[in-house]
């Protein structure tokens, strides 16, 4: 038999005889900086520094899966093993003490103890990977929260039957809440491609993962982000898969798979639940957000040598930054455009910036001008963390175009894609780990940690 057991969104704990291999291991609340555990939970984290694990496998680099002060509680000898193209971060580990870091390679198996744990290839392969793991004559996948190319679907069609699934049943709206003036409305419906994938793999057992978190409890992509309800994710899978079970596992809980079933087991004690565990998400399509100027005010002051820092990059680093980077890619910003960048401090008031820029040239203009053809905000807050903590898009509470645009540039604004902005792409074009090199240089209190 096996167990798998739910630490927190993509977290599992599967065991089988004595083996103990750990997935994508998160034991903080919030984590990534602002995802709260959803239901609520908290962590004990002496109870963390006892655990024994065979091994810890990371599907990918991004902070809710790999986070250096989760991985700070483990035992220094624990094997880690990670998919990552970007060598550095496997330095980084070592740089906590880690004595058996591994790259993993695609569609290569490493045998652990009674599991065999094979990567396989996802959609964006130079970011993500996903699990097939086999114990005991037992075939399941984790899919954390990657999407599968077609070519890997056929060889999973191939290694049929499927006992378990883990499948990230959630979408996310990223791009959505960052300019909502453009968004459509989502229809609560799992992607097609999803469905046919699904159907094609056909399992025994469906778990709704990935996810499990929501924003701070003021925030409105509470009612934004999350499209996917779990009951609405269980009875799209009833319709589709008639003989397959979903399975809800919440933070902490376990189940144990046989050849007669599923039955729910013995939790982590280690993850302790707080308050009510079946909450579900509650989208809400006609939702208003609120201005950035309010959202603002939910952060603290920063010190006056923090905004200084900030307001410093806005009159030079930025412009740095843009001026080293290949021009955007959509034709929109090979004509000069005025694009306007506002910071908002922790009262709500606004700084203006005034910028011209064209292709891969920019020049920060020294009079405010009319003829705005792009738009940005950002919290004073947020953009100081992204600068000094690495903080990551979806949490920063940008907001792009949220502006009139006269009639001429409307419709044209609309067309361009949101990541083309030039402050997204200052902050995060071919920036790699800088949330987890942040955590390293805290950690280890060496500000020149080993790049």
């Amino acid at each position: 038999m096996v167990k798998v057991s739910r630490i927190l969104h993509a977290g599992y704990v599967f065991e089988c005889e004595g083996t103990r291999v750990a997935f994508d291991t998160i034991f903080e609340n919030p984590f990534s900086r602002n995802c709260h555990a959803f239901p609520s939970v908290e962590f004990d984290q002496e109870q963390i520094r006892d655990q024994k694990f065979s091994a810890v496998f990371i599907s990918h680099y991004h902070d809710d899966h790999c986070s250096l002060d989760s991985l700070n509680l483990l035992d220094r000898s624990t094997p880690i093993y990670m998919y990552c193209v970007f060598d550095e971060i496997f330095d980084w580990i070592r740089q906590l003490g880690f004595t058996n870091v591994n790259s993993l390679a695609l569609n290569t198996p490493v045998k652990v103890g009674e599991f065999e744990i094979i990567p396989r290839r996802a959609l964006d392969a130079d970011v993500d990977s996903l699990f097939q793991i086999k114990a005991k004559g037992f075939n399941l996948l984790n899919v954390v929260d990657s999407w599968i190319d077609y070519d890997t679907l056929e060889l999973l069609c191939d290694q049929a039957p499927w006992d378990l699934v883990l499948w990230p049943f959630q979408t996310m709206r990223e791009i959505e809440v960052i300019a909502p003036r453009s968004a459509v409305p989502s229809d609560g419906l799992i992607p097609e491609e999803w469905a046919e994938q699904l159907k094609a793999l056909n399992p025994r057992y469906v778990i709704p993962s990935s996810c499990q978190f929501s924003m701070e409890s003021w925030s409105w992509y509470n009612h934004a982000f999350f499209p996917v309800s779990y009951a609405g994710f269980t009875n799209q899978i009833k319709a589709l898969l008639p003989q397959t079970r979903v399975v809800r596992l919440n933070p902490s809980c376990s189940i144990v798979l046989d050849h007669g079933g599923i039955k729910f087991a013995e939790p982590l004690p280690w993850v302790i639940p707080v308050g009510p565990q079946d909450v579900d998400y509650d989208y809400q399509p006609d939702l208003v957000p609120p201005k950035t100027s309010e959202v603002a005010k939910h952060f603290p002051a920063l010190t006056l040598e923090q905004s200084r820092s900030v307001f410093e990059y806005c009159q030079a680093g930025l412009l740095e930054k843009y001026r080293s980077m290949p021009a955007p890619e959509d034709v929109y910003f090979e004509s000069p455009r005025v694009w306007r960048l506002s910071v908002f401090d922790h009262e709500g008031q606004e700084q203006r910036f005034f910028y011209q820029v064209q292709g891969a040239v920019i020049q920060k203009l020294t009079a405010a001008v009319d003829d705005i053809g792009w738009t940005t905000e950002v919290p004073l807050y947020k953009l100081h963390a992204a600068l000094q903590a690495g903080e990551t898009l979806t949490s920063m509470y940008m907001r792009i175009n949220d502006f009139d645009f006269v009639a001429e540039l409307s419709s044209a604004v609309s067309e361009v894609d949101v990541v083309e902005d030039p402050l997204i792409r200052c902050l995060f074009n071919g920036v790699f780990g800088a949330y987890q090199l942040a955590q390293l240089r805290r950690l280890t209190g060496c500000q020149r940690a080993v790049l």
